[in-house]
């Protein structure tokens, strides 16, 4: 059985990381684990155990998921999940349950598979990264309490006085120059709780989806949320999708978000996937 770690964010799911920490200890003898408050504590713990640990399991979402498999690229070492994030789209698109006794027995069978990752300027993200509507949804939700309920009405209460986004892309992609009220990076189908936003997608054909969405009225907001909880979301005049390795462009807002967690990015803007940089246990 591999040997692993345990790497805790206690800000997830409620606060549950004692919860949690009682499991563990009930079925793991002296579980190695940390406890983060930071990227910077979590990177720390992983260089400091990077040589007698094989795999380590993020506890929480999708922002703890990016911040250790940053530090495990184009390594040996495995990444696992316990999910326990609001969201949890990466780890539902690579099946990773909410059950410690499932990791367990993953952790003993040892199987991995490869997948992409990316870079936006440089900055790291595993599942799904944008800027625009979704940029803005994100550092205004960070303010309040989490959960999906809380996601929608903030995401009502703003939609009708946001302003889009004006995208200016590099010359062979020129003629999708234009506004938009989101341009979405994703690697995986989805953001998390099963909202597929590119369900053409693929962790590991070296490809990262870009979707251009446009204002659509307010109307079509039902339609356009049951396309993306059902899978369906395909091109049309309120959407279309770029499917590149890399790509460049400059848009007049600063707001993103990386894998949930919303960063400020500057103009321009280079996307590059990183092809089979990260071992996924499975």
């Amino acid at each position: 059985m591999y040997r692993f770690a345990f790497i805790i964010n206690p800000n997830s799911a409620k606060n549950n990381a004692d919860n949690f920490l009682r499991e563990l200890r009930s079925r793991v003898s002296d579980p190695l684990y940390h406890i983060s408050h930071s990227v910077h504590s979590t990177n720390d713990f992983i260089l400091e155990h990077f040589e007698d640990v094989d795999v380590f399991v993020a506890v929480g979402g999708d922002g703890t998921i990016s911040s250790v498999a940053s530090a495990l690229i184009n390594t040996k070492k495995l990444l696992a999940i316990l999910p326990a994030g609001s969201g949890n789209g990466f780890s539902r698109e690579m099946k990773f349950s909410k059950d410690l006794g499932s990791l367990l027995t993953k952790i003993l069978n040892g199987k991995f598979i490869e997948v992409d990752t990316f870079t936006v300027n440089g900055r790291f993200s595993v599942n799904v990264s944008g800027t625009g509507f979704d940029g803005a949804i994100i550092q205004a939700f960070e303010k309040t309490s989490r959960g999906f309920g809380n996601y929608i009405r903030t995401s009502v209460a703003k939609y009708r006085t946001y302003e889009p986004v004006n995208v200016r892309f590099e010359e062979k992609y020129s003629k999708y120059d234009g506004q938009y009220l989101m341009v979405n990076v994703a690697n995986t189908r989805q953001f998390g709780n099963n909202a597929f936003i590119a369900p053409q997608a693929s962790h590991s054909d070296g490809l990262l989806e870009i979707a251009l969405v446009k204002k659509f009225p307010f109307a079509h907001a039902p339609l356009f949320a049951y396309r993306m909880f059902t899978k369906k979301l395909i091109p049309n005049q309120y959407i279309s999708y770029l499917s590149v390795p890399e790509i460049r462009f400059e848009a007049d807002t600063e707001v993103w978000h990386l894998d949930g967690e919303g960063v400020n990015i500057k103009s321009p803007v280079h996307i590059k996937i990183l092809p089979k940089s990260l071992k996924i246990l499975v």
